[in-house]
Parts: C-alpha cells; sequence; structure tokens
C-alpha cells in the first residue's frame, strides 16, 4: 500500500451480460468454454491497466464457478496472471464449515496445490488471502488459520458486511449490550492477537470485512480490532464514500483496504465511445484520488 501511494483493492467480479461488446460478439453465454475465455481476456485486461496504480485484487470465484470447469481453471489462471503483475490476490469465496469440511475448504481454496494439475494446466495458482465466514463458529477458522499460518498467508472473516440485509442478524443486541458483529469483532481480535499470526508490520494474518456503509459500526469495530487489516466493501456504486471509510483506518492512518468492484470494472458504460480500458485507468485513480487525499488514509 505504501509502495502504490493508496490503500486500495480492485474487485474482480465480472458479469458476462456487462463485458464490451466486442467480448460478447466473439462468444456465446451458453457455451460455458466461450464465456469463461470472454471473461478471463476482460479481467485480464483490468489486471493489466490496475497494476502498477494499486497493491491488491479481489476476485469474485462465484462468477467463475457458475462456468463449471472452464471457469475455475480461468479463475486460477487469473490468480496467476495477478500474481505475475506483483499483486497480492484475495479470493473472495467466503467459505466456512468445521471439521473434515473445513480442511477441504481450505485445502482448496486456500492452499499451495501440492499436486500436479489436470490437464498440464501448470499455470493455475492459488490466492494470498481469502475471505471466510465465521457464523457459525470461532471453530470455522482453525483449519484455515493453519494454512494461513503455514504458507504465509492471510484470512478476511465477515463482521459486519455492506448489505442491508446484514442489519437483521449483526445489529441485533446481546444481553450485555454489544451487538451480534461486536461479539464476533472480539472473538477475531482474540483469536488474531495470537503472537505466532502477528507480522512484522505488527497486523494479524486473520482481518476482518467490515463494510463501508456501516461507518457508525465501522469505526467501533476499528477500536475493538486493532490487529486486524479491515478489508472494506461498498465503496463506490453501493453507497460508501471516501468520509465513510477514513474511520476504518488507524491513528497512523494504516490498516485497512478500501475495495471497489463495479465502479471501476463497468466505467465504460458511462463513456461508450471511449477505450474502455482507458475507463479503468480513469476510475481507479479517481478512486486513489479519493482514498489517498482522506485525512486519515495517508
Amino acid at each position: 500500500c505504501h509502495r502504490k501511494g493508496a490503500a486500495i483493492c480492485v474487485g474482480l467480479d465480472p458479469v458476462y451480460d456487462r463485458l464490451p461488446p466486442p467480448l460478447r460478439q466473439a462468444s456465446s453465454p451458453h457455451d460455458a468454454r466461450e464465456a469463461a475465455e470472454a471473461i478471463y481476456q476482460f479481467c485480464s485486461q483490468v489486471l493489466e491497466v490496475v497494476a502498477p496504480l494499486v497493491p491488491a485484487v479481489k476476485i469474485q470465484s462465484a462468477c467463475f464457478e457458475r462456468y463449471l470447469w472452464p471457469g475455475v481453471k480461468a479463475y486460477h489462471c487469473l490468480i496467476s496472471h495477478a500474481k505475475s503483475l506483483g499483486l497480492i490476490v484475495i479470493a473472495d469465496a467466503k467459505r466456512g464449515d468445521i471439521g473434515a469440511s473445513s480442511e477441504h475448504y481450505a485445502a482448496g481454496c486456500l492452499a499451495d496445490r501440492d499436486y500436479d494439475p489436470p490437464f498440464g494446466a501448470s499455470d493455475l495458482a492459488s490466492p494470498d488471502a481469502l475471505t471466510v465466514n465465521s457464523y457459525i463458529g470461532i471453530d470455522a477458522l482453525e483449519s484455515f488459520l493453519k494454512v494461513a499460518a503455514a504458507q504465509g498467508k492471510g484470512l478476511f472473516v465477515l463482521v459486519r458486511t455492506s448489505n442491508p440485509g446484514s442489519d437483521v442478524i449483526q445489529s441485533l443486541q446481546l444481553s450485555d449490550g454489544r451487538s451480534v458483529a461486536d461479539a464476533v469483532a472480539e472473538l477475531v481480535s482474540g483469536v488474531g492477537s495470537r503472537p505466532e499470526y502477528i507480522g512484522q508490520s505488527g497486523f494479524s494474518l486473520l482481518g476482518a470485512v467490515v463494510g463501508a456503509t456501516k461507518p457508525t459500526d465501522a469505526a467501533r469495530l476499528r477500536q475493538l480490532m486493532p490487529k486486524q487489516i479491515l478489508l472494506v466493501p461498498g465503496f463506490g456504486v453501493q453507497g460508501g464514500s471516501a468520509d465513510d471509510v477514513r474511520c476504518c483506518f488507524n491513528e497512523d492512518g494504516v490498516g485497512a483496504l478500501i475495495t471497489a468492484s463495479r465502479s471501476i470494472l463497468y466505467a465504460y458504460e458511462s463513456t461508450p465511445d471511449e477505450d474502455w480500458r482507458q475507463s479503468f485507468e480513469q476510475a481507479t485513480l479517481q478512486m486513489k484520488n479519493q482514498i489517498s487525499t482522506s485525512p486519515t488514509a495517508t
């Protein structure tokens, strides 16, 4: 983040129907292989444009899984391409389970492979970090923590999400006055503060997802999780502003990674006559300027 000049992350949540016309005209949404290839080409162009500008990208696995094995292959190839460009790659898969199921998810979604890939696909890679769901219990993190600690990777736990429906559960007040999100944050902070999980920066490998659309809650959660890097979705199209995300940073201006997806991926829709690749750069620079000029995010 220091080297790139801003703590921002570009989210890759590609939707076939919103791809630039040239890519859609050369493929069919009814052919999984063609659709996955078109999405891969689109996302590759995004990566090459934003790589010099941002430290990280977040890839939504669901957008690729829907196209079966061609989509999954495209997803892993995209991870490899992003890493070759020097980007930190966060896989947005929101996995969470217990026991053997959790071990399988941790191995499949986060761990570096320990076997030869099928079909000669030597360019498949695993991410640097993964979003996980702890709302079934903190024991859902155990297998993921084991992999992350052993392989120098990271996790972002869902604590306070940006969707409106999250209020029904995450804002519920407990008998001691805390919200459900507060309780989850304290659990994440407790587990993540173990010495073996703290890196050279002073932050834990166990981070937290806190939505930009909940600034009042975010300010409180920032205090409850001083060792956690906050992954902050909801900036841009979902309504989160630069003012909203200031509270997600520590007093020294670090500790958060602000993410935007649609406002960057589909910026070209508002300027259809321009080169759609240029729209990625302009939208990213605009976001970068907004975040870097925030009084706290320095």
